[in-house]
């Protein structure tokens, strides 16, 4: 990716099951030209659902076991991202 976010955690429930929208408090490392260039706190991600899901452009194979649940890396346009 050349430009963009790498979430690492998000916080808080905050998704409305009728509609799919979501916003939710956010930490990760921001992307420049291909390189991390800093970390990132304090932001908010926000968006619908259904929108994410059909947004998924790539699947990492870098799966990660980290208690009882598990995700590999998921790359996603469009998303909305808030904070400074």
């Amino acid at each position: 990716m050349q430009n963009g976010l790498y979430v690492t955690e998000v916080l808080g429930s905050g998704v409305n099951l009728v509609t799919g929208d979501y916003s939710q408090g956010a930490t990760g490392m921001w992307i420049e030209n291909g390189t991390f260039t800093g970390a990132v706190e304090e932001i908010t991600i926000a968006g619908n659902l259904k929108d994410m899901y059909k947004n998924i452009v790539a699947v990492g194979n870098d799966l990660v076991f980290r208690g009882s649940s598990a995700s590999p890396c998921i790359r996603v346009e469009g998303m909305t991202i808030a904070g400074s």
